[in-house]
C-alpha cells in the first residue's frame, strides 16, 4: 500500500505550479499525509557592478519577498481548511531553487515531490525545465512532475498509467508503485518495454541493427514474456494492464507512446546514475520529464520509496 507521510509541494506561484497543487493534494488525502507548501527566494550573489547596488539593500528586499510570498501562500491554501490534512507553509531562502529544494526534502524526510516544470522569470522564476530534472535527478525520493498545457486535468481522472519497463533489478519496485498508485486512480497500466537500437556514427557505414528482421520478432516475444513473468511475481493490487513491445531509442518512444495512446501519467524508474555513467545510459527519465506533454511520476531506485 502507498506509504507518504510527508509530500512537498514547491511553488512559484505560477499557472503551471498551481495546477500541481491539485495534485499533491488528492495525494495527500489519499495517503492521510502531510503537505509542505514550500516557497525558494533566491537572488544572484553579489556583483559590484550589478544595478541592484543602487536599489535597496539584499536584506531589505527579501524581507520583502517573505512579505509577498507568505501573503501568496496563504491564499494557495485558503478554501482547504475542512481538508483532513495538516499544510504547512514554508519560506526558505537559498543559492539555487534546486539546492532549495532537494535540501529541504532531505532535512524533513520529504516522502514525495510535486512540482511543475515551468515558472516565472525574474525574481520568483522556481520551476523551470531544468531545475525539474535536477530535482528529479538529486532528490531522494519520487518526484511527481507537472509541464505547462492548454486546461487543468482532473486529478481523479486519470485512466491510463504508462509504466516503462527496462528489466532492471528495480523493475520490481517500479510496477509495484505503480500498481499501488494505478489503485488509488481507479486507472489501468500500460507495460512498456523498448528495444533499444544501437546507434554507431555514420562513418562505419551502413550496419544491420542486431534487433533486426526475425531477432527483432523473437526479442520481442522474450520481452512479451518477461513483461508477463515480472507482473505475476509482484505482490500488489491487481488491476487492468496490457503489455507493449516496441524498439527504437527509449526516451524518445516512451514519450512517443504516452501522446500517441493518450497517456495520463508516465511511472518511471531513475537509476541514480552520475557523471560519465549518467551521460551515456542514466538519463532516461529526464529525458522523459523533458518531453512528455503529460505528469511524470519518477521512482527512485535508491532512497525512500512511496509503498510499504
Amino acid at each position: 500500500m502507498l506509504e507518504i507521510r510527508r509530500i512537498l509541494y514547491p511553488t512559484d506561484f505560477s499557472e503551471t505550479s498551481r495546477e500541481a497543487l491539485s495534485h499533491a493534494l488528492f495525494l495527500a488525502e489519499q495517503a492521510e499525509a502531510e503537505l509542505h507548501l514550500l516557497h525558494a527566494i533566491v537572488l544572484h550573489g553579489d556583483d559590484p557592478h550589478s544595478p541592484s547596488h543602487h536599489f535597496p539593500s539584499g536584506e531589505e528586499i527579501f524581507r520583502k519577498l517573505y512579505e509577498i510570498a507568505g501573503s501568496d501562500l496563504a491564499a494557495l491554501t485558503e478554501g482547504h481548511g475542512d481538508r483532513p490534512i495538516v499544510i504547512r507553509e514554508v519560506q526558505r531562502r537559498g543559492l539555487s531553487a534546486a539546492d532549495v529544494i532537494v535540501e529541504y526534502t532531505d532535512e524533513e524526510e520529504i516522502d514525495l515531490v510535486v512540482m511543475g516544470t515551468h515558472g516565472r522569470r525574474g525574481p520568483r522564476r522556481l520551476l523551470l525545465g531544468s531545475v525539474a530534472e535536477e530535482v528529479v535527478r538529486r532528490a531522494p525520493c519520487p518526484v511527481l512532475t507537472l509541464r505547462d498545457r492548454d486546461g487543468e486535468r482532473d486529478v481523479e481522472a486519470l485512466e491510463h498509467l504508462l509504466v516503462p519497463v527496462d528489466f532492471s533489478d528495480h523493475s520490481e519496485s517500479l510496477v509495484r508503485s505503480a500498481r499501488e498508485l494505478a489503485a488509488v486512480y481507479g486507472a489501468k497500466i500500460d507495460l512498456l518495454h523498448v528495444i533499444q537500437e544501437h546507434a554507431y556514427p555514420y562513418f562505419y557505414g551502413p550496419i544491420p541493427s542486431p534487433a533486426g528482421g526475425d531477432r527483432l520478432g523473437e526479442l520481442q516475444e522474450r520481452a512479451g514474456t518477461a513483461l508477463d513473468d515480472l507482473w505475476e511475481r509482484i505482490d500488489a493490487p491487481e488491476v487492468e494492464r496490457a503489455k507493449h513491445v516496441v524498439s527504437g531509442h527509449p526516451a524518445d518512444e516512451i514519450a512517443h507512446f504516452a501522446e500517441e495512446k493518450g497517456s495520463d501519467l508516465i511511472v518511471i524508474s531513475t537509476h541514480g546514475l552520475t557523471g560519465l555513467e549518467r551521460i551515456l545510459v542514466g538519463s532516461t527519465a529526464e529525458q522523459v520529464v523533458r518531453a512528455a506533454l503529460c505528469p511524470v511520476f519518477t521512482i527512485k531506485s535508491f532512497g525512500r520509496s512511496v509503498v510499504g
